[in-house]
């Protein structure tokens, strides 16, 4: 008898994480949104289903998600290809922000950046001219900053024999780079950077920068995002365009902290609990890299008083698993 219960505490424990696997988020290159007391995920899709472009999921807890019960889309499509908007395939990355009553929506399509606006948070997002925001070159995983003097930036990733981040002053009216700020944030030069589980170029890409106590502070993804070790860390400048600082402890997000292979590429917010988070996505399995999962981790900051910048990592063993609502 005892061993009948047994089994049948192991039997529905295995369809009950089942069941949770199946209704798991697999939005990769992640980023969320926080307004009014609710949280606003999005990111790639992959192979999901629906229109190429990019869909809102609406949780007040981290934990389950739904599509926005007001949106205009059974699907939360707040971006969609061919809707007044640049690009036909490849839509990556998306980033959200605010200024003056618009909402912005930056994002890759065509291994393009481009910058679309809304009224709206939850769209649609459109463009009044459709285009890319600098056509010059490849360039993608776009991210914009505001500057405490209100000077925009925007940080992307440029191809020269690998990945590299770049940065250059940005023009929201007319979105638009200027071309002669255009520099490069630094190289690969750590061995996090670059580990042998998957050869490739140089990679980093992902960025997501914050500024804090007059310094900035630079998170970004590295190692090909095949790779089980592709992994986070972060530099400290005085500049947006640096000269940047790695941080000595990196990676901070690592299948060695997080405990899943593919742990990169998303974004830090800070909670309406005033926790700071990171949203990221992991490899589909030990053996499969997509479609990709969705992740969040609770993030430490703390103050480094001799070197006078603060520093930062993760609560390892208290990582997120969102899932969509049950109907």
């Amino acid at each position: 008898m005892k061993s009948i219960l047994i089994y049948l505490i192991l039997f529905f424990s295995v369809l009950q994480a089942s069941a949770q696997a199946t209704r798991e988020i697999f939005f990769a290159d992640v980023t969320i949104y926080v307004e009014g007391g609710k949280y606003y995920l999005t990111g790639s899709k992959g192979g999901s289903s629906g229109p190429p472009g990019f869909a809102f999921l609406e949780s007040k807890d981290l934990k389950t998600w739904a599509v926005p019960a007001n949106s205009t889309d059974s699907l939360g499509m707040i971006l969609t290809k061919g809707d007044h908007t640049f690009g036909t395939k490849g839509f990556w990355a998306p980033q959200i922000f605010k200024d003056k009553g618009t909402y912005y929506l930056t994002y890759t399509a065509d291994e393009q950046t481009v910058l679309a606006e809304s009224k709206s948070l939850l769209g649609p997002y459109r463009q009044k001219e459709v285009g890319p925001i600098d056509g010059s070159e490849k360039n993608i995983d776009s991210y914009i900053f505001k500057d405490t003097d209100g000077t925009y930036y925007l940080y992307c990733v440029r191809f020269n024999k690998g990945n590299y981040l770049y940065v250059a002053e940005f023009d929201l009216k007319t979105g638009k780079i200027k071309p002669e700020t255009l520099k490069r944030c630094f190289d690969q030069t750590e061995p996090w950077e670059a580990t042998p589980n998957y050869k490739s170029a140089p990679i980093m890409e992902g960025p997501t920068v914050i500024k804090l106590n007059h310094k900035y502070y630079l998170f970004y993804s590295a190692n090909h995002f095949q790779n089980i070790d592709y992994a986070i860390g972060y530099a400290v400048a005085d500049s947006p365009y640096g000269p940047w600082i790695k941080y000595k402890n990196n990676p901070i997000v690592h299948r060695s902290i997080v405990g899943e292979n593919g742990s990169g590429h998303g974004d830090l917010f800070e909670g309406v609990d005033k926790q700071l988070y990171y949203v990221y996505h992991i490899h589909n399995s030990s053996d499969q890299v997509s479609p990709r999962r969705t992740r969040l981790v609770p993030v430490v900051k703390q103050w480094d008083e001799k070197a006078g910048v603060y520093t930062f990592s993760v609560k390892g063993k208290e990582v997120i698993v969102p899932v969509m609502a049950e109907k």
